[in-house]
């Protein structure tokens, strides 16, 4: 039986729709960014830049500190993806593998920590900071994130893990390979989806994460790029055309990252969510 007409075209409508609504948001920020000041302050919409400049880059580019903001953020990023990756390597392969008491725990617990709000433990966590005198620091930071990221990368890693056939990984062991150069040899090459996936959640949570280092990092040069787009407020105003020119600069690593990790990352969310 053929479907109607309007069974045919409301997913397509309905796909469209959204579509609009989650990218018109991106291409204003571009556009604006691009636009002269007079364009952005008039009172009728301009919907294509008259005549691009790269002003609003240059105001945002002088901004204090921005050098040291950049190496900031690609650090505690960087090193909190690391470390997580790290850590749930094993934690993973422990919870598909392994039967242990309290195992069932362990993954409810994980669960329960990747849905609670980090912003009410914010409070506690400065005054644990304060308390070890590492206000300003980048440690506090780089461990937050790590702790932050953990619960869905073990989440995700262990279906990869479970996926895998124990077959293979005992005739490695049969073949003379001990369980830590089987689980290399066999069972992380396969993981390489699950791993993308998850690097880029966690780069992404990192990169933009905000209230943590408002509240512990107060001063300018141990900040991170989040408090960077919010330096174009002055007396007279915002300067939008500084703030959209910074956050496209914000928004270009993560593109580039979610542009070459697409494909494997999607499949990889997917399969560790369905899987184990």
């Amino acid at each position: 039986m053929k479907r109607s007409l309007f069974g045919r075209l409301w997913p397509n409508v309905t796909a469209v729709v959204l579509f609009i609504g989650f990218v018109f948001p991106v291409y204003w920020m571009f556009a604006t960014a691009f636009k002269p000041t007079g364009d952005i302050l008039a009172d009728d919409p301009v919907w294509f830049p008259t005549h691009a400049t790269l002003e609003h880059f240059t105001t945002a580019l002088d901004a204090d500190h921005f050098g040291r903001l950049v190496l900031n953020s690609l650090t505690v990023t960087l090193l909190a993806v690391v470390f997580s990756l790290l850590i749930a390597l094993v934690g993973s392969f422990a919870l598909a593998r392994m039967r242990f008491k309290g195992r069932r725990g362990f993954i409810i617990g994980f669960m329960l920590a990747q849905m609670a709000p980090w912003e009410v433990m914010i409070i506690a966590i400065y005054m644990i900071v304060r308390d070890a005198s590492m206000l300003n620091s980048l440690v506090p930071l780089t461990l937050f994130y790590t702790v932050m990221i953990l619960p869905f990368t073990i989440l995700t890693l262990r279906g990869f893990v479970a996926a895998v056939p124990k077959e293979l990984e005992e005739s490695a062991m049969v073949d003379g390979c001990t369980r830590a150069q089987a689980f290399r040899r066999v069972i992380l090459p396969l993981l390489a989806p699950g791993l993308m996936s998850t690097s880029m959640f966690g780069f992404i949570t990192a990169w933009n994460e905000y209230p943590m280092v408002l509240v512990v990092n107060k001063e300018a040069e141990s900040q991170t790029l989040p408090l960077w787009l919010t330096k174009f407020q002055t007396v007279f105003g915002d300067d939008w055309g500084a703030t959209m020119a910074a956050s496209t600069l914000f928004a270009i690593p993560i593109l580039i990252l979610f542009v070459f990790l697409q494909r494997r990352a999607v499949s990889g969310l997917t399969d560790g969510a369905v899987k184990g």
